[in-house]
């Protein structure tokens, strides 16, 4: 499969760069400016030394769920990582917290999706209460398995591999800084990988363009997919749903960032993929009862 990649790649090189381009500039103009100072502040927040004193286990979920789940993608796997890292959560827990603290960031859904694409900050304001509906659904039944199953304070303290921080802000930044490499990584890549295989399709079989570039970019590269579903459905009654469907999907760029970073974590993944399926079923489904 790789070398049939690499393969297409050299075959369609013009193709390739102009998906890469594609990905350079979602990157810079869509998601660095609403990820970067959330991703700081976040960081910073969680490198701050913890009290010696335990706080209740609700109060540890609300704080990942808050901190993971408004951030943007994947803002999410980081804090429950780093909650992990510091002893704040043990292995069972920041696992299943994994695939509940998963959001796009509201800054993204009001000011890019809902501005831009809906043209109406409102419907924006009502997809981003859709996805946290069905996600607080979600993090409700993640909450009844956890209080099933308490977890020692030592299985938290065991799990910590990390010092507190001497100079968190500094921490901070250089965390952010491997995140964002990261997540420009995986977006420049399968905007590349879904432009050259949407053209592959194309010619191979004679199917409407819109329809397979949506599907694939999707599949691949979440803001792409949403960009050309913008391109080409706008105005029909399944267009706000087909978004929704979309940032539910999230796309292999995503998956792939939480994949890496709940991996150097040791968090078991099938938590999250469970909260996948159910996102997708849900999220349209809370946005047909609000519009």
């Amino acid at each position: 499969m790789i070398w049939s990649l690499i393969a297409l790649f050299i075959l369609q090189p013009g193709i390739a760069h102009d998906g890469a381009e594609t990905g350079v500039k979602l990157f810079v103009q869509a998601l660095l400016p609403y990820l970067l100072p959330y991703i700081i502040l976040t960081q910073w927040l969680l490198k701050l030394p913890v009290s010696e004193k335990s706080s209740p286990a609700w109060m540890r979920y609300i704080k990942a769920y808050t901190l993971g789940s408004f951030g943007g993608f994947p803002v999410g796997a980081v804090t429950v990582s780093e909650m992990k890292k510091n002893g704040q959560l043990s292995k069972y827990e920041s696992s299943l917290l994994l695939a509940a603290c998963h959001a796009p960031g509201p800054m993204f859904i009001v000011g890019y999706v809902g501005l831009e694409l809906f043209g109406d900050s409102m419907s924006g304001w009502k997809l981003l209460f859709a996805i946290h509906a069905a996600n607080i659904v979600f993090f409700l039944f993640v909450l009844l398995l956890m209080a099933s199953r308490r977890t020692p304070d030592g299985e938290r303290k065991h799990s910590s591999i990390t010092n507190p921080s001497s100079a968190p802000l500094l921490d901070a930044f250089k965390e952010s800084s491997t995140i964002i490499i990261l997540v420009a990584t995986t977006v420049v890549f399968f905007s590349s990988l879904g432009s050259v295989l949407t053209n592959v399709i194309q010619a191979a079989a004679s199917v409407e363009m819109g329809i397979v570039k949506t599907f694939v970019l999707s599949i691949f590269e979440m803001t792409s997919g949403v960009q050309s579903a913008a391109l080409h459905f706008y105005g029909a009654p399944i267009f706000p749903y087909l978004i929704a469907a979309i940032l539910s999907i999230n796309g292999l760029s995503i998956h792939m960032q939480v994949f890496v970073i709940a991996r150097s974590a040791e968090l078991s993944l099938k938590p999250y993929v469970i909260g996948r399926i159910w996102s997708v079923l849900a999220v349209p489904v809370f946005l047909y009862i609000l519009l």
